[in-house]
Parts: C-alpha cells; structure tokens; sequence
C-alpha cells in the first residue's frame, strides 16, 4: 500500500494506492504549528475511521512547497510509519525534462502535475491548478514543462476583500445568478467567480497558442469544480491529478 501526501500552503493531500486504484484519500489543513506527532496522531485517526492499517504503507512519496512542514512529515513517516519518504525535488526522476531557467525554483506540484498530465491525458497541455495560487502549467508535447503562470489564489482575492476594507463581509465562493449583481454579495461573487473565469481564459487561450493551439486543459486543485462549471474552456477536471503524479514519480524512483 503506498501512501503519498502532497503539502501545500492551506492544504495538504493524502491518498492510499494499492492493486492500482486509490483506496482512500482525504484533505486536512496544512498547519505549520503542528508537530510531528500531531500529524501521526491526525492521519491514523484517517486510517482507522476508513477501518484501514497503517502498518501496512509499503511506501511513502511526499511533495512539499512548505519547507517547515516537510520536515515535519519527514520526521513523522521515519518515526512512526518507519519508512524514509521518497520526497519530490527538482533533480530526482520524473520522466519529464523542467525547460525553465531555474529548474529548482518551480514547485513540485506542479512537476508532478506536468507528470500525471502526459501519462494520463496526453500533451501538449495546459494544468490549471486552482490551490492558494492559481497556477497555468504548459506541457509540450513531448511532456516537457515549458513553464506557466502564477495569478493570486481565489481564496486569496475573497480574503483580501474582506480584510482590506472597511464594509465588504466574507462570503461563500459560489457563482452569483447574474453577472450584474444585485446586492453586494453577488457582486463580490460576480467579480471573483466570474472575474477569475475570465483571468483563466484569457491566460489559457495566450499560452494553448504559444503551444501552437491545440493543447487539453485540465483542471484541477479544490476549487477546480466550481470554475469549470462557469467555462468551456477548461476540458477535464482531475482532482486526483497531483497524487497521481506522486505514484508516477515513486514508481519510476522504484525501478
């Protein structure tokens, strides 16, 4: 049974792959006070809820973007799971040349996604992951990542809205009924929802012709499914896409 976790700035994945499909997969926060036992303590809890044993993890991948928290999770699989994690960096094996001038700078989520994304559904492509940052990944078409964008997270722009001024309340990150809002609520939706599908867009539409047109766009991350019903642009949603790129990576680490 592999077990693989991917962390990021607000939430931290973790999925359970055995007999080739996933079994389990859950999301928690990804808090940086937390201690490793804490962490040992959360995830077991998982197991047990979904009557399942941990001791039987035959492997670990980790991809991390949060160095405290990497740590942490590397110290909690060697202490209590007793297994070294095999943990994502821009030098270890993927399959997939990093074509960007500097190959240590670019997250290995989105390593992982340019992965899963030319194993599972083809390149080129365009990965449009909706997490704290909205980031646009482009594939080459012989699975190459090229680079990409980084826009503020949805999440982000509602927070900032709220706290950076003196009247506009926090609201639930849903499609409006118009684009012409009517109360403030909708309007602050119609501008995040609505105004973020158009930010996807229009960046997609630039860089699919900068790949010469005919590049998939695969959506993915938590708020993937809100915006892709509000666009045609976006062609797959794959929530499982980063995950499934840490069992690629652990199996080509494996051979």
């Amino acid at each position: 049974m592999l077990l693989v976790m991917n962390i990021n700035n607000t939430n931290t994945m973790i999925g359970l792959y055995q007999n080739k499909e996933w079994i389990a997969n859950w999301r928690i926060a990804s808090d940086r006070a937390k201690l490793p036992d804490e962490y040992a303590m959360l995830i077991r809890s998982l197991f047990e809820y979904e009557g399942l044993n941990w001791e039987e993890i035959s492997g670990v991948a980790l991809s991390s973007v949060v160095p405290p928290l990497t740590t942490s999770f590397v110290e909690m699989c060697q202490r209590f799971l007793k297994h070294d994690p095999l943990v994502v960096a821009h030098d270890i094996k993927t399959g997939i040349k990093v074509l960007t001038d500097y190959p240590a700078e670019v997250g290995a989520d989105r390593i992982l996604n340019a992965l899963a994304t030319h194993r599972l559904h083809g390149s080129p492509a365009v990965v449009v992951d909706f997490g704290t940052a909205t980031t646009f990944d482009a594939v080459s078409a012989d699975g190459d990542y090229l680079g990409g964008a980084i826009a503020p997270g949805l999440g982000i722009a509602a927070e900032a809205l709220f706290s950076r001024t003196a009247k506009l309340p926090r609201i639930e990150l849903a499609a409006p009924p118009k684009a012409i809002g009517r109360n403030t609520i909708h309007s602050m939706q119609s501008g995040l929802v609505f105004g973020y599908v158009g930010l996807i867009e229009g960046l997609v539409t630039r860089i699919r012709a900068e790949l010469g047109g005919q590049a998939k766009v695969i959506g993915t991350g938590g708020l993937a499914p809100l915006l892709a019903k509000e666009t045609s642009i976006i062609e797959i949603v794959d929530p499982m896409l980063t995950l499934e790129g840490l069992r690629l990576m652990y199996e080509l680490n494996r051979e």
